[in-house]
């Protein structure tokens, strides 16, 4: 397994800005929404750094993530995190609860929590709403309650997803603004599609409108000083400088898995090529860049020539595409493709490229490219 690298400083900031708030970040109360691209280290960070130090300081945290069933509704995946958490926090002897008990100093022989609804029937009509179980489980544990939604955009893609998040905000308040609340429900929404999920926060018409957005914190020159430091000790490899590599990493908008392959690229061809280390790896990382995006360009390729026209008509748009399935379109199309396209084949291959997670569903009749990195590396290969 890959070495996690830590960002301690950067999850007790937030950790404290959350859950000891001074007057400046108080309005982090009504939410945090933190957006960046794919594969910078956003749901590594969360996972590996942010939910320990959140929960070492006595919270519960419930974290989920809405592309890890894309097929799923956002709405059934907070349903499902939220009944798996209640479902540990009611076992006497659930890792979660002994771990949250013994991080509050309680007794670890008692009882586990005892929630007055059934889970199964959570989210079900009739059963108990988002607002009752948050408030239930902020009073019983008496402590912070930090709800983690990654890739939050995905919520406005569906009806069900919409009131999910206005129930979100329902419970936000519900339990926010009692003047004795043991607690607090917190809201922290990460996602890879920038214009999105700030518009989660700047529309008024979206459940959180108001709620801090900000640009995720990407690594800095100090995880490239980092990786340098660890293949110090390979006598096969003549490093880089440090200005080198940090400008290769940047080339490669930060991501640390493609910055690791094109190291790995440079000790390859360093003894070949004849170019010292300097030279040769911002060659290997603006080649590297390109091919980054190449696995969801070869998904479209492969589903043929109506759905890479399809993606084409998403992917030159600055907003969410709209008309997609209009006669202007399908005129685009049978151009692209050499054939008479109809109304009827279009909905095949937006199916298939919303199945390849290549396009999303932005609202009704409206759609974007899945990665905006993708779609930027598209574009600059049309204009070449």
């Amino acid at each position: 397994m890959a070495e996690v690298y830590r960002r301690a400083e950067l999850a007790a900031e937030l950790a404290s800005r959350l859950l000891r708030p001074g007057v400046l970040d108080e309005g982090l109360r009504s939410g945090l929404f933190l957006s960046g691209p794919r594969r910078i280290g956003k749901t590594t960070f969360l996972r590996s750094d942010l939910v320990p130090e959140l929960e070492a300081r006595g919270a519960v945290v419930i974290y989920v993530d809405l592309w890890s069933d894309i097929k799923a509704s956002p709405a059934a995946l907070v349903h499902g995190a939220l009944r798996r958490t209640l479902a540990e926090l009611e076992s006497p002897r659930s890792p979660l609860l002994e771990r949250w008990r013994r991080i509050r100093g309680l007794d670890l022989g008692a009882a586990g929590f005892r929630f007055g609804f059934q889970l199964a029937q959570l989210g079900v009509e009739g059963g108990a709403t988002l607002v009752e179980a948050f408030t239930e489980l902020v009073d019983q544990a008496c402590a912070d309650l930090v709800l983690i939604v990654d890739e939050v955009q995905q919520a406005i893609t569906t009806e069900e997803g919409n009131q999910m998040l206005l129930a979100l905000k329902a419970a936000r308040d519900a339990i926010n603004t009692r003047p004795d609340t043991p607690g607090h429900f917190l809201f922290v929404g990460t996602g890879s599609h920038r214009a999105l999920v700030s518009e989660l926060t700047a529309r008024r018409n979206q459940a959180f409108a108001g709620a801090t957005s900000k640009p995720y914190p990407v690594l800095d020159e100090a995880y490239v000083a980092h990786v340098l430091q660890r293949l110090g000790d390979d006598a096969a490899m003549v490093l880089p400088s440090l200005p080198a590599a940090w400008q290769a990493f940047q080339t490669l908008g930060h991501r640390p898995e493609e910055f690791l392959r094109a190291l790995a690229q440079l000790k390859r061809s360093s003894r070949d090529s004849g170019l010292a280390p300097d030279q040769l790896l911002p060659v290997v990382a603006a080649t590297m860049r390109s091919s980054a995006a190449d696995l969801d360009l070869q998904k479209v390729q492969q589903l043929g020539g109506l759905a890479l026209a399809i993606f084409a008509w998403v992917a030159r748009m600055d907003t969410p595409a709209k008309g997609l399935f209009s006669a202007e379109a399908a005129a685009a199309y049978a151009a692209a493709v050499g054939r008479e396209v109809r109304v009827d084949d279009i909905q095949p291959g937006v199916n298939e490229l919303l199945a390849a997670n290549v396009l999303m569903r932005l609202g009704h009749g409206l759609y974007g490219v899945s990665d905006p990195f993708v779609q930027e590396i598209w574009r600059e290969r049309q204009t070449s």
